[in-house]
């Protein structure tokens, strides 16, 4: 049996017998969703006005021990807000890991900005903190009106990273580093649900940080984020922002602001609720499958399952494997035969 082959059918005995085809993640539904659900139409309280809102919010506080969440009609639109609200302007420069999904650069591109992309880190898939450090000692220019890239003449607002498939980043070093140069912090924490780094949730560790929770991920509200922080001005400005600015009157419509309609409705919200009432459950699954894959690929040459980072612990949203140097077969030809069986 060729390499190739003795990859996939290692693969193929993680799963049951009786598995007629593996969907990359489907979404569980074994709680209160029905009953939260019909509470919303029995109510009339299905847009981004509702109670389930406000008790989704808090419940991702308490979750993450992130000290606010504003909930957002997807991922992407609270990694726009948390742009924004970090400073990034028209014309600017972010760092960006280069290993992304494409939504970290997409809301950059709604700011005006430019990424920026530094090299990841092969053992976290994240921004690699020592090659950033040294790259900025080349590029970066402080000048008054702040950080500037020497080579381009843009001014660089800010990093963002991404904690892909849901390994923590090395955050410690991301942290001191930003604090070095003087930058925001930005997570893109939307594969990261339930991972933590050191004890603690990410996305609590930079100025803001973006989750998800679309149909794939560890949770969902069928489409729906969240920018969390740990300061309350900001998740004021952020939820302002995400209600077209409108300022509080009992009818009229004056607004303070350009701004968007970016609020979860409750319906999602009430999704959400009875999907994190599981999540404990829904970790202890992702976690039991990655150590079956782990114990699958073990024996061959050439092939890593990418384990959680040291000092972290990781959701396993999706199992990831890295062909070594030497490896007898290519990435693209593996794809292909995982997806035809």
């Amino acid at each position: 049996m060729s390499a190739l082959a003795s990859l996939v059918e290692a693969t193929r005995g993680v799963l049951p017998p009786s598995l007629e085809s593996a969907a990359l993640h489907e979404p569980c539904f074994a709680g209160n969703e029905w009953r939260y659900l019909k509470d919303c139409l029995d109510s009339g309280w299905v847009s981004s006005a509702g109670a389930y809102v406000d008790r989704f919010e808090a419940a991702l506080c308490e979750t993450t021990g992130c000290g606010h969440a504003v909930a957002t009609c997807n991922g992407t639109a609270a990694l726009h807000l948390g742009y924004l609200l970090a400073g990034v302007e028209p014309g600017c420069e972010v760092i960006a890991p280069a290993l992304t999904f494409v939504a970290t650069i997409n809301a950059l591109a709604y700011c005006g900005a430019l990424p920026h992309f530094a090299d990841c880190s092969a053992e976290t898939l994240a921004l690699d903190p020592g090659r950033l450090a040294a790259h900025l000692e080349q590029v970066a220019e402080r000048r008054p009106e702040g950080l500037f890239n020497k080579r381009s003449g843009r001014r660089i607002a800010a990093v963002v990273c991404t904690h892909v498939f849901g390994h923590p980043a090395a955050l410690d070093d991301l942290v001191a580093l930003c604090r070095h140069w003087e930058l925001p912090l930005i997570e893109d924490a939307a594969e990261g649900l339930g991972s933590f780094y050191r004890g603690r949730h990410v996305g609590c560790f930079g100025t803001l940080a973006a989750l998800s929770f679309n149909g794939n991920k560890i949770l969902t509200t069928g489409g729906g984020g969240a920018l969390v922080t740990g300061d309350p001005a900001l998740a004021d400005k952020a939820r302002h922002l995400s209600t077209t600015s409108k300022l509080s009157h009992a009818w009229r419509y004056d607004h303070d602001a350009v701004a968007y309609n970016y609020r979860m409705p409750n319906l999602n919200a009430a999704l959400g609720c009875a999907q994190l009432e599981q999540l404990e459950r829904f970790l202890a699954a992702k976690r039991s499958l990655a150590e079956r894959y782990q114990e699958a690929v073990a024996p061959l040459e050439s092939v890593r399952f990418l384990a959680e980072p040291p000092d972290s612990r990781s959701n396993y949203w999706l199992c990831t494997i890295l062909l070594e140097p030497g490896c007898p077969f290519g990435r693209d030809a593996l794809l292909a035969a995982l997806h035809e069986a």
